[in-house]
C-alpha cells in the first residue's frame, strides 16, 4: 500500500499548491506525476483526505483540504475520530508510543495527533501502517498512551 500513501501525498501537495476545480484535472495531474488513477480512485482519496469543494477568494469553487484545527479548537475531536477509526493497538515504550493501523492509515492518525495540541507530544513519524509518537520525557509514553486510549474511546 505504499503506492496509496505516495499517491495521497502527491494529491495533498497538488491541492495545497494549485487551484483544482475538477476531479478530471486531478486524474491528469496525478498521472503526469507517475500515479495513473481513475476518477473513482481520486474521488475516494478526496473523501478519505476530507477534501471538499469551497469557494476561493476569487469566487471560484475548487477542492481544498480541511484546515488543521488549533489545539483549543477541535483537536481532541479530530484525534478521537482518527484513533477510533484507525488505531488497532496503542503501545507505550519509554518516551515513545507505537500505534498500529490498517495499511495506509498511519499518516491520517499522525496528522491528527500532530494537530491535536496534546501535551507532551514532540512529533510523530508515520509509515504505512505504524506510527511513532515521540513524547517528552517529563510526560512519558505510558501516560500519553493512557490519554490516547481515553481520547480514542471518546472519554
Amino acid at each position: 500500500m505504499r503506492y496509496t500513501a505516495g499517491r495521497r501525498r502527491a494529491l495533498r501537495r497538488i491541492l495545497m499548491t494549485r487551484h483544482i476545480t475538477r476531479q478530471r484535472d486531478l486524474v491528469e495531474q496525478l498521472t503526469r506525476e507517475g500515479f495513473p488513477v481513475t476518477q473513482a480512485t481520486v474521488s475516494r482519496d478526496l473523501a478519505d483526505l476530507g477534501a471538499v469543494k469551497r469557494r476561493s477568494s476569487d469566487g471560484l469553487y475548487g477542492y481544498a483540504l480541511p484546515e488543521v484545527p488549533a489545539p483549543a479548537d477541535q483537536g481532541n475531536e479530530t484525534v478521537s475520530r482518527a484513533l477510533a477509526q484507525f488505531a488497532t493497538t496503542i503501545t507505550p515504550t519509554g518516551s515513545l508510543v507505537v500505534i498500529k493501523t490498517p495499511p495506509g492509515a498511519a499518516q491520517v492518525v499522525a496528522g491528527a495527533i500532530d494537530g491535536g495540541g496534546l501535551t507532551g507530544v514532540l512529533g510523530t513519524v508515520a509509515g504505512d501502517d505504524t506510527l511513532l509518537v515521540v513524547v517528552d520525557e517529563q510526560v512519558g509514553g505510558w501516560r500519553l498512551a493512557r490519554q490516547l486510549e481515553r481520547i480514542g474511546a471518546g472519554r
